[in-house]
């Protein structure tokens, strides 16, 4: 066989040959770039999550007590051996990733006294800290450095950050005292100390001084009479001296990681690494690390986005399979007469099949290594995926050959019969199909998956269930049109008899099974990605119930009415939270012997009226809208675990929660499994109404306010928060006590942004695009497969009713009666396993994970139905064009002059 011939016959059959190789291509370059596409989302993901978190929680600090030094090394040549050492028993996936370190030794902060500090009436405690590479990230501003040479009569000399030093009145030059005090305030064996240098840094937000205390600020104290904390540099033989005397040190280690060195792809081995580490910590060291909780929720993220491309992958490129399978016997249906003549001629019956192979190794090797050169052009980390591509090769070059020798070589069976019987094997083969794949289903809901994970039974359930529902709808739609066509054969006219009679005897199984598989991974995307949506509009609804939230720890009771005075504001309310509670049996405090609660008190009417203006639709129960105040005890909603351990301990009529110092007696008026305002994860909960409260000598006040308006100003709520935490500090029940950390507000639209746009996000948005646009492409394309496996016997009976007076109006009838129950039936079953199919893997896809904890609910939005009909309309237009233009390039008089075989 030689290479023209084959070449000659390539260019001869060239639209068939264009069409497997371009099927080649696509499937080539999708094995080949979209992996890299979804790294490279991944990778994107994984760092602006991380760039949103402060730099501090990417360290891994290690850290010994306060204690003094006893080794018989110097205190900092001992940290900076064990410096290295640590370093090195870090397991390797997290070593490698390590980007920064830095190590100091520092005394604990002791009380300083000075001319300088008593001109401004100044209370500080100074810690001494010895960092070694602070010569090289700062520059001198004024003074010198600590002397490295140790004299004994020369007092401690310190470094001083200029800011720092500007704030507390010193200069070089001041001197002071440093020591303990005893509880009357007086220093214990004090010493003293210069300030020899003040220096400024080169990036303030280096790393390095990142340590706590910082040496960059001032800390606050934390309360009335405390001392200001300020850290200084101290030279390493001066820290070393007074180690060596017994002042008590301490030592932090801290490695930090860099966000460009981790790898997606190997967050679960980091993980792993990290529990590792805290696992096998030095009894007398401790590790502080907050990396693995963004680690860990972005892993959970990918994992489930993994997964759920794994299924819309296995439906597209099962469609695709199809589709090949569909050009393939395309191509050797119009060549039957050539494979024919071919064995009447004396040919082997594998003579056609070894001329197949011959044209497809010319053509698809070709578009298979095109295809994979493109995919690496796309941008991100490969997969090992090249045994796929080539693995996909191999079968699209054996598809046609195989094709080639499944075509009979007798006479032409007519495929029109009114009754065309299935064989026992076709109906064997359709009986044992649908067990399979209701075997699989179930053993897919009872067994689970591990997310992130290519799990074979994963993908192909969805590929079983479509199959089977196409069979199902092969065998089906015929009797309703037979029916029709037996009314309409009553009637007047030919049109609508003869095109459901022709509908109900087409045969092409393969086709729509294709179709169906098609249009149920893009119906899939779009039911998962509509109930994803819904579902995070409901977690944002819970966690903020209006338009805002202030939080803080204690707000003073006039903060509502200042809040309500800002512009923008139209109603708010208050809402007090009180977490690990204890539960009463009387007014005396004895334990109910019951798990802690989290006590929420909301004002039922202000609640109601927030929400109705902020347009959040929140399940208030009616008790806490119409509770007022009266004798006994108060109605409060409680969480089904709490219920059955009142009733348990015969509380559920009469129990007692302390809120804010008070304690309130309640009975359980009612029972439901979450709250607004409450996490996920709260299973232990009692809502109380706060406009029942009996009258108390210490009213509650709020931990939360919330707000409903229009364009609300977030900096303005945050200042009256602040605000309303400073009256109360000043002018509440109790005074002196603790700072509060500032007011937090947080919009429902800021939440549902930041839900919604960060972690691994658009790996979950690129999945359901390309499933959504790529199911729907190629279900147009094997709609046309469709239209053209029966094309030419329709065109055969076209040309003998046009021969008989059909009108070109009625054979457009004709053909759009033909050709709808088909395309129909195909949209519709598609669409049908496309919403049904989450029902099914929606509780394995872990998509919670991006709807904040709240479970993912299969939504069914009437733009689905209308995206179906307006899909289904497309698709019948798109049948009737590729019809009509198959029947001009045919010629249909031809076709009826050369006969049924042509």
């Amino acid at each position: 066989m030689s290479i023209g011939a084959v070449v000659r016959r390539v260019r001869a059959y060239g639209g068939q040959f264009l069409l497997l190789a371009v099927l080649t291509l696509v499937v080539t370059l999708l094995v080949s770039g979209v992996p890299r596409l979804v790294n490279r989302l991944a990778e994107q993901g994984l760092r602006a999550q991380l760039n949103s978190e402060p730099a501090a929680r990417r360290d891994l600090s290690y850290a010994t007590g306060e204690a003094p030094f006893t080794s018989v090394k110097t205190a900092t040549g001992a940290a900076r051996e064990r410096f290295d050492a640590l370093a090195k028993e870090m397991p390797p996936q997290v070593r490698s990733v390590v980007t920064e370190r830095w190590h100091s030794v520092e005394t604990m902060p002791g009380r300083v006294t000075g001319p300088d500090l008593a001109a401004r009436k100044l209370l500080v405690d100074l810690g001494l800290r010895v960092m070694p590479d602070v010569q090289d990230n700062s520059t001198l501003v004024d003074g010198a450095w600590p002397s490295e040479t140790y004299i004994p009569e020369r007092p401690i000399e310190v470094a001083l950050d200029a800011d720092v030093a500007g704030k507390l009145n010193l200069r070089p030059g001041s001197q002071l005292r440093i020591g303990n005090v005893d509880d009357k305030g007086a220093m214990i064996d004090p010493v003293p100390v210069a300030v020899s240098g003040l220096f400024r840094p080169t990036d303030r937000a280096s790393g390095m001084w990142d340590g706590l205390p910082p040496a960059l600020r001032i800390t606050e104290p934390l309360g009335d009479g405390q001392p200001l904390i300020v850290v200084g540099v101290v030279a390493q033989s001066t820290f070393n001296k007074r180690a060596a005397e017994g002042w008590p040190i301490r030592s932090d280690w801290r490695y930090r990681l860099g966000v460009n060195s981790i790898d997606a792809r190997n967050l679960d081995q980091l993980i792993d690494g990290l529990q590792t580490m805290q696992r096998s910590t030095p009894p007398d060291l401790t590790l502080t690390q907050g990396v693995d909780v963004p680690l860990r929720a972005f892993a959970a993220q990918l994992n489930a986005a993994r997964t759920l491309l794994a299924v819309i992958a296995a439906g597209v490129l099962a469609t695709l399979a199809g589709l090949i399978v569909l050009a393939a016997t395309l191509a050797t249906r119009r060549r039957r007469a050539e494979y024919v003549l071919l064995r009447a001629r004396g040919g082997a019956a594998t003579a056609g099949a070894r001329r197949s192979l011959a044209e497809s190794l010319l053509v698809v090797p070709v578009a298979a290594a095109l295809g994979w050169w493109l995919g690496t052009l796309f941008p991100g980390a490969p997969d090992p995926t090249a045994p796929y591509a080539a693995a996909v090769t191999v079968l699209v070059t054996l598809a046609l050959p195989l094709a080639t020798l499944a075509v009979p070589t007798g006479g032409a069976a007519r495929r029109d019969l009114v009754r065309l019987r299935p064989s026992a094997r076709r109906l064997t083969i359709e009986v044992s199909l649908l067990l399979l794949a209701g075997l699989a289903a179930v053993l897919l809901r009872r067994r689970g998956l591990t997310l992130g994970e290519v799990d074979p039974l994963l993908v192909s359930v969805p590929v079983l269930l479509a199959v089977a529902a196409a069979v199902l709808a092969l065998r089906a739609y015929p009797w309703p049109l037979r029916l029709v066509s037996r009314l309409a054969a009553r009637t007047r006219g030919s049109v609508t008899f003869l095109g459901t009679a022709r509908a109900g005897r087409s045969a092409v199984a393969a086709p729509l099974v294709v179709v169906v598989l098609a249009i149920g991974t893009a119906a899939f995307c779009a039911v998962v990605a509509a109930g994803v949506d819904a579902s995070r509009d409901r977690a944002v609804e819970r966690t903020v119930p209006a338009d805002a939230i202030v939080r803080g720890e204690r707000l003073a009771p006039d903060t509502l009415d200042a809040v309500s005075q800002l512009p923008g504001v139209s109603a708010v309310t208050r809402v007090a939270d009180e977490p690990d509670q204890r539960l009463a049996a009387d007014a005396l405090g004895t334990d109910a012997r019951v798990g802690p609660v989290q006590v929420l008190l909301v004002d039922g009417s202000g609640l109601s009226t927030v929400s109705r203006e902020s347009g959040v639709v929140v399940p208030l129960p009616a008790v806490l809208r119409s509770a007022e105040q009266a004798s006994g005890p108060l109605p409060a909603i409680v969480s089904p675990a709490v219920a059955a351990d009142l009733t348990r301990v015969g509380l559920d009529r009469s129990a007692f929660v302390s809120v804010q110092g008070e304690r309130y007696e309640f009975r359980i008026a009612g029972s439901q499994d979450t709250f607004p305002l409450l996490s996920e994860g709260a299973g232990r909960f009692v809502i109380l109404p706060w406009q029942a409260l009996p009258a108390r000598t210490t009213e509650p006040v709020p931990t939360s306010l919330l707000v409903a308006g229009d364009q609300l100003d977030a900096e303005a709520l945050r200042q009256a928060g602040d605000q309303g935490q400073e009256r109360y500090l000043r002018d509440g029940t109790v005074t002196g006590r603790e700072r509060f950390l500032g007011a937090t507000v947080d919009t429902r639209d800021g939440v549902r942004r930041d839900l919604g746009d960060g972690g691994a996000n658009g790996v979950l948005a690129f999945g359901f695009v390309a499933g959504a646009v790529g199911g729907t492409v190629l279900g147009l394309l094997a709609i046309a497969f469709t239209v053209l496996a029966g094309a030419r016997d329709r065109g055969q009976v076209l040309s003998r009713l046009r021969t008989l007076g059909l009108s070109r109006r009625q054979w457009r009838g004709l053909l759009l009666v033909e050709l709808t129950p088909l395309v129909g039936t195909s949209v519709l079953t598609g669409a049908l396993v496309g919403a049904l199919l989450p029902l099914l893997l929606n509780p394995v896809l872990g998509l919670s994970a991006f709807t904040g904890g709240v479970p993912v609910r299969v939504a069914f939005e009437p733009g689905l139905v209308a995206a179906v009909f307006a899909l289904g309309a497309v698709a019948l237009g798109f049948a009737v064009t590729v019809e009509a233009l198959n029947n001009r390039r045919l010629r249909l008089g031809e076709v009826l002059r050369l006969g049924e075989e042509s």
